[in-house]
């Protein structure tokens, strides 16, 4: 079953329907016989969080330069809030704030002379500035700071500056290239809590990172690329169930003693090569199978009439940072087999130096 196919098409039936902000549509790009960015079809509905992830070379740069009118695809469409990203260029970046995994800063300039000077790049008039630097220094927290220099900041607080700076000309669609790269723990917390609450005041964010775990927590939706190709998009639950068609169960015990009893229940029960995995210290029983629900309540049966104290059977979903491996896993077996199977690769088995 190919879940990815079916999971991109849905979701772009769905978003038909929705408030539709992000849509691209069989985006290629190609740089002569190289390509960046393969067939690419997606979408974003407002007040969602996609997370654009994959290694490096995936395509993830090359997607965002077409969103914000740097680069102009080879085919394929990509728009934002109905406008197009080539065409309309400059009215695209109107709708985008676009934060870099690099903060650009100026010497001897303080925070808010910094935020009310890209204002007026925006050419945001001076009484406009007046009002949204305070605002959008309020929104991020970065008000106490308004007066240090950039350039003494720590990398969490020019972090937050850099997204007061994207959010000035309040636009409707945030792309962050790896807003939460380099932040101690209390400021990645607080820059997730910052970013789930411009979702909840309806903007749309586009977030690469490679903290797959940070994604997990905050985005409705996930884009995993390799080699220019969309290999998954959903939800983070649907993407775990597409890299295998088996579940990951867990039998939490309230007595450790069971554990062996349980452990042979579960191995007669299924399939012969399903690994069982038995955790004295934490008293749990970990398998894999492909069972359905219905043989999966006969084990939990079996395992309460033989005596076994189950506290809880639970199935433990596939981690993002698991999915992410399995999918580029198989991107580089399918290139080494490609490779081994083009004549222009074959020797007779030696080597030698050029």
């Amino acid at each position: 079953m190919n879940m990815t196919a079916v999971s991109v098409e849905e979701e772009s039936q769905v978003g038909s329907s929705a408030q539709e902000v992000l849509s691209i549509k069989n985006l290629t790009k190609r740089y002569g016989s190289f390509t960046a960015l393969d067939d690419l079809t997606l979408t974003l509905n407002a007040g969602q969080i996609l997370g654009l992830i994959g290694p490096n070379g995936a395509g993830k740069t090359t997607t965002i330069k077409v969103l914000v009118g740097l680069i102009r695809p080879t085919s394929g469409s990509a728009k934002i809030a109905g406008v197009d990203c080539v065409k309309e260029a400059m009215q695209v970046k109107r709708l985008v704030g676009y934060m870099p995994d690099k903060f650009g800063a100026y010497d001897n300039m303080r925070v808010r002379e910094y935020l009310d000077f890209f204002g007026a790049a925006f050419d945001m008039p001076r009484s406009e500035r007046a009002k949204r630097v305070p605002e959008v220094m309020e929104l991020t927290g970065t008000d106490y700071m308004k007066d240090r220099f950039v350039e003494s900041l720590s990398h969490g607080m020019q972090q937050r500056v850099g997204l007061a700076r994207t959010l000035l000309h309040d636009p409707k669609v945030l792309i962050l290239d790896e807003p939460v790269n380099g932040l101690d723990p209390q400021a990645r917390i607080e820059m997730r809590d910052l970013l789930l609450e411009l979702a909840r005041q309806g903007k749309t964010l586009l977030v690469t990172s490679h903290i797959l775990p940070e994604l997990a927590r905050i985005c409705q939706q996930v884009a995993i690329l390799t080699n220019g190709k969309l290999r998954a998009y959903g939800t983070v639950e649907e993407i775990g169930h597409s890299v295998s068609q088996r579940r990951t169960l867990e039998v939490q015990l309230g007595n450790a003693n069971h554990l062996a009893v349980a452990a042979k229940v579960i191995r007669k029960s299924v399939e012969p090569e399903a690994e069982v995995v038995e955790s004295p210290t934490e008293a749990t029983v970990r398998f894999r199978t492909a069972q359905s629900e219905q043989n999966l309540g006969k084990i939990l049966r079996r395992l309460v009439k033989v005596g076994v104290f189950v506290t809880q059977f639970r199935e433990v979903q596939t981690d993002l940072e698991e999915a992410f491996m399995s999918f580029t896993q198989k991107d580089s077996k399918s290139a080494r087999q490609e490779l081994d199977s083009d004549p222009e690769f074959e020797t007779d088995g030696a080597v030698t130096d050029a």
